[in-house]
């Protein structure tokens, strides 16, 4: 079965601007976790949801206020602000990685269109790595609340994580298979140029 150079191209097109689309719903929307709590109402928990960048201060709500933060609480802040960095930069060079892959595709240069690849892979991998980070980040906060708040207290708070993380993770899905399809699209534009070359005769 022959698999044409324009078909492939469209393909990755259609992921990449996908892939953008879901990200950036996932950064600006405030459900990447889920807060219930119980102690208050038995009847009717309390229910919160949280944004990309408020799991710390929606989960140690919950905690009296520390004048001085732990090493735990400082290794978060960390982890904050790189999480503040990977994914509003992948992102943002998803924009110039949609830009890339026009201009190659266009183009019809193998070269452009694996760099083009690459290039979105790498976005991938950063992605990835701000949602990887972001559970170990949640993760932590949950530590750090269940020893100022006890075992028996945490146990009636029910956490979980909420469909702008699964968003994020399907931006990831998506920039991978973007950048498969340009790698493919790289392989069979010398034989789309032959073609186009040939066409006239």
């Amino acid at each position: 079965m022959k698999i044409a150079f324009g078909s492939v191209v469209v393909g990755g097109g259609l992921t990449g601007v996908l892939s953008f689309s879901c990200l950036a719903l996932a950064i600006g929307t405030e459900y990447w976790y889920i807060i219930e709590d119980k102690r208050m109402n038995h009847t009717d928990p309390a229910h919160t949801h949280s944004g990309l960048w408020g799991v710390t201060e929606d989960v140690q709500s919950h905690t009296e206020d520390t004048s001085r933060y732990s090493e735990s609480e400082r290794e978060m802040e960390i982890m904050h602000s790189a999480i503040a960095i990977l994914l509003p930069l992948s992102l943002v060079m998803l924009v110039f990685g949609a830009i890339c892959g026009l201009v190659s595709s266009l183009a019809r240069s193998q070269t452009l269109l694996l760099g083009s690849a690459s290039y979105f892979l790498l976005c991938s991998l950063l992605t990835l790595s701000g949602v990887s980070l972001y559970i170990r980040y949640s993760q932590k906060a949950l530590e750090e609340t269940e020893r100022q708040m006890g075992r028996e207290q945490m146990a009636q708070v029910h956490t979980s994580f909420g469909w702008s993380m699964g968003m994020a993770w399907l931006s990831f899905l998506l920039e991978v298979i973007t950048g498969l399809l340009l790698l493919l699209a790289a392989r069979l534009a010398p034989l789309a140029q032959y073609e186009e070359s040939v066409g006239p005769i």
